[in-house]
């Protein structure tokens, strides 16, 4: 092996190893990044593609307890219903599942400990994290950034 293919070998396996998992994963809907900025707020766009949270108690969404059905913002996937939530006081919208078929899931290892990151299954959008501290049936907390919702009333 020469010395460019030894050095091209390396920085292939050290970009193997930089990137997130899941980060190749591919989406019904794609957008590029200037697509995404174009059409998001920059707080928006911080939470949703960049994995950011918002601020606690910053959502309106956190006290909404009208029926009806919560979308993604990046791709208007219906996600979760009102029937799901519930008040966890975290201050940020809490379900106790999502609906069937709607997120994905993956290891979120950006603290000390490894939390289960949550994000529309269709267009990849960051929602927030799951954790195993809520109501039963499902013991699950969805706990979400309302900046990455809209809500449709019923």
């Amino acid at each position: 092996m020469d010395r460019r293919m030894f050095l091209g070998t390396a920085l292939a396996g050290a970009a193997a190893v930089a990137l997130p998992k899941g980060a190749l994963a591919a989406f019904e809907v794609t957008r590029t990044d200037a697509e995404w900025k174009s059409m998001l707020t920059r707080a928006e766009y911080k939470v949703m593609r960049r994995e950011g949270t918002e601020r606690a108690f910053s959502s309106p969404l956190d006290k909404n307890w009208a029926a009806g059905t919560y979308h993604c913002k990046g791709c208007d996937l219906p996600v979760y219903s009102s029937k799901h939530k519930f008040d966890s006081g975290t201050g940020w919208p809490s379900f106790w599942q999502s609906l069937p078929g709607a997120v994905g899931t993956k290891p979120d290892r950006k603290l000390l400990r490894v939390r289960t990151e949550v994000h529309c299954r269709r267009c990849g959008s960051h929602l927030g994290h799951i954790f195993d501290d809520g109501p039963q049936p499902t013991g699950k907390r969805h706990c979400l950034n309302g900046i990455s919702l809209v809500f449709k009333a019923a």
